[in-house]
């Protein structure tokens, strides 16, 4: 078959919705209107663990313009079927709304007044009287009683421990992260009879769609979730939390259509976060730098109504060569609303402990952190022993060392300088397993020559617009302008959750497949066709280019999209996929990169300021450059937020969050952003799928804290082995 010409796959073209955007038409979930539609405000539990004994709510009711307040004593009983592998499926009992007198943790939804204004609907809030049968939470990791845990074995731990000739015990503690996306959560919900139509912000319309069919048990397709816009999610949209069921229970209570939009404030106990986590890392190794065993124990916070868990654990056992590893991932069930994944989620924990603790061990044998990494460099997967599909992250070393000139680093602790600073520099390695999922898509080409691609992915801000407009643009050999990629609506086929990496591999998979298909069939068409110049011709020798089909190498001999449907007289071709991964082939799968950083610390003060980073990336095809480019430099910034900035408090007492505001939960601006720079090794990976991609979102957070962490060690000679590193550890 001639392979189809490739335009617009690898151009670094500016986003297809960037206009929208940037001159405010693009819509977001709480933006739409709907007809007579009225507000909502959640009211929120002041305690953080105890029962409701009573509820005043004459107050309220009393403010003009109130419609109605509605809590566990005057909601309907919700049927909350069974959703096995829906969006809400963690082991446990989910939130119930409205359900019982319990309140599981501060924040906990415990009413909800309906308004025909916000202001009315606020102020209403304001007035509802709760009083509670309060008892002391526990909401500290340390305080906590551990699970029995998930064990991992192989080899002998205690022998490689006791034959080591160096070994270090480490334990690192990482501080709970909160998302904090530009757009708050928010959900529009209206009932027209049994037929509930939701616009909600989130990251798997299906999983919504799901989750709020077995709450209020009616029929799946009795359930609508548009979304066509996301500002910004990072994990927070992977379920449907509990104000989106709030919206659809007050919507139907009062006949009317409900917008509930959360607060900066309720975001923080309304959506999850990324757990803390106190990692201990006992390793072993030769004198060569070889490593033979690591002990490890992670602990990590869940909810006491909920388990989460998250590949935390995967690092540390396929990262590096070591015959003897042994880990124990317990969780901590806690009085605090349920974590969710959130960027690089487990891989970024995991990783940062095992390269800080790998500068360590570099450090311990005065051998350069690259060098220590090239002698434990696997040659197969050390977890599975499966084949590596591609594994280049020695030179992902090899580039960031010459890119970033390593070789001018003094491997001796606080030996530049420069003023009043000192001068640092660190690196680490980055990993993410490779995710793919069924997915499907249809697409329609027009008889004007013009086609529409449709899947219900979703897209926060990665561009899945963009990206997957050129991948079917090259299938369909149209131009980018000529395909309009329809998303955000669970009308359309259905698709995996928009999280993990895991959509260009997945749906891009489903777009290649169905627009294929669909050119295929304008390919038949046109050779069966009698009076089409490519009559008679071989199907494997047509190639469509420019929205023409003509023969491979003979461009005057062929005809348009256009004229072919017309003279046939098709106003459309249409095709449906169902896109599954492969089986049969056993390999490893990931993405790896390799960060490099240079710091600055004041010696006075210990402020750290980040002065350059580089990052190279084995992440397979790289669909869209420019893309990619807005992909890897946001990681590195929120790489930076994670090392040096961000870090959710909370008062042990009760159970409050501090600093929920972003006055007071810190995330870096443009001054903390120093020159950041990515680079990508070219080449692909087919045995990931049929696009060669293998992820990049994710990975490009994975590894920037630990090399901050490690060049502040460089800088200053403190090893500080908890995030984030702030100014009065390194006093």
């Amino acid at each position: 078959m001639s392979p189809q010409p490739q335009a617009a796959v690898g151009a670094p073209l500016s986003r297809v919705d960037g206009r929208l955007k940037v001159t405010g038409k693009a819509q977001y979930a709480a933006e739409f209107n709907a007809e007579g539609m009225v507000h909502a405000v959640i009211v929120d539990a002041s305690i953080g663990r105890g029962r409701i004994t009573s509820v005043d709510t004459d107050a309220a009711e009393a403010v003009p313009g109130v419609l109605r307040v509605i809590h566990h004593g005057n909601a309907p009983t919700l049927p909350y079927r069974d959703n096995s592998g829906g969006s809400n499926n963690l082991p446990g009992r989910k939130v119930r709304v409205f359900q019982d007198d319990r309140v599981l943790f501060h924040g906990f939804p415990v009413a909800v007044v309906v308004g025909t204004t916000l202001e009315a609907a606020q102020h209403g809030a304001s007035l509802v009287k709760f009083s509670y049968d309060a008892e002391r939470p526990t909401t500290d990791l340390a305080e906590g009683e551990p699970t029995p845990g998930r064990p991992y074995s192989r080899g002998d731990v205690e022998a490689g421990l006791r034959d080591s000739d160096v070994r270090l015990d480490l334990t690192y503690r990482l501080s709970r992260n909160h998302h904090n996306p530009m757009e708050m959560h928010g959900t529009i919900a209206r009932w027209d009879g049994n037929r509930l139509t939701v616009w909600d912000k989130t990251q798997w319309v299906p999983g919504t769609q799901l989750e709020l069919s077995t709450v209020f048990d009616v029929p799946l397709d009795s359930v609508r979730v548009i979304n066509p816009f996301i500002g910004g999610a990072f994990g927070s949209g992977l379920r449907c939390w509990p104000h989106t069921v709030v919206a659809a229970l007050a919507a139907r209570e009062v006949g009317r259509p409900v917008k509930l939009a959360l607060t900066r404030r309720q975001m923080y106990f309304g959506t999850g976060f990324r757990p803390s986590y106190e990692y201990r890392m006992h390793i072993g190794a030769d004198r060569n730098g070889r490593l033979v065993a690591s002990d490890q124990t992670i602990d990590a916070e869940t909810s006491s109504y909920e388990t989460f868990t998250e590949a935390v654990t995967a690092p540390g056992q396929s990262l590096y060569t070591t015959p003897s590893v042994r880990q124990n991932y317990r969780t901590v069930p806690l009085d605090v609303n349920s974590p969710i994944w959130m960027r690089g989620p487990g891989a970024a924990t995991g990783v940062f402990v095992v390269e800080s603790a790998m500068d360590e061990l570099a450090h311990e044998l005065g051998i350069d952190p690259i060098e220590l990494r090239r002698r434990n460099e696997p040659t197969q997967d050390p977890a599975s022993n499966a084949p590596y599909s591609t594994r280049r992250l020695l030179e992902c070393y090899t580039v960031g060392a010459r890119e970033f000139g390593w070789d001018r680093r003094n491997p001796r602790p606080r030996s530049r300088r420069d003023g009043d600073w000192l001068i640092g520099m660190g690196m680490a390695s980055g990993i993410y397993h490779t995710g793919v999922a069924p997915a499907q898509s249809r697409a329609r080409l027009n008889a004007d020559g013009t086609a529409v691609v449709e899947s219900a992915t979703s897209d926060m801000g990665p561009g899945t617009y963009t990206a997957q407009t050129q991948v079917a643009a090259d299938a369909l050999g149209l131009a980018v302008r000529a395909v309009d990629y329809r998303l955000g609506d669970s009308l359309y086929p259905q698709t995996p959750p928009h999280g993990g990496s895991m959509t260009m591999a997945s749906v891009g998979s489903a777009t290649l497949d169905v627009c294929n298909q669909l050119r295929q069939q304008a390919i038949r068409l046109a050779v069966e066709d009698e009076e089409s110049p490519l009559y008679g011709v071989a199907a494997d020798d047509i190639v469509v280019q420019g929205g023409r089909l003509h023969v491979q190498g003979n461009p005057t001999r062929g005809e348009s999209y256009q004229r072919l449907l017309t003279r046939n007289d098709r106003d459309r071709l249409e095709a449906n996929t169902s896109f599954s991964p492969p089986q049969g082939e056993r390999f490893s799968i990931s993405a790896y990169s390799a960060t490099f950083t240079e710091v600055a610390v004041d010696a006075t003060l210990g402020l750290v300021r980040v002065r350059r980073m580089l990052s190279v990336y084995d992440a397979g095809r790289i669909i869209s450059p420019k893309l990619a480019d807005s992909q890897a430099l946001g990681g590195m910034v929120g790489g930076i937020g994670a090392a040096l900035l961000e870090h959710t408090v909370t008062d042990h007492r009760d159970g409050r969050i501090v600093n929920a505001s972003l006055a007071d939960y810190l995330v870096p601006v443009n001054a903390d952003i120093p020159d950041l720079r990515a680079i990508y090794l070219d080449g692909e990976d087919m045995h990931a799928d049929a696009l060669g991609v293998k992820g990049l979102a994710e990975l490009v957070i994975c590894g920037v804290a630990p090399a901050i962490a490690n060049a502040v060690f460089n800088a200053t000679g403190r090893r500080l082995r908890e995030l984030p590193i702030t100014a009065e550890a390194l006093l």
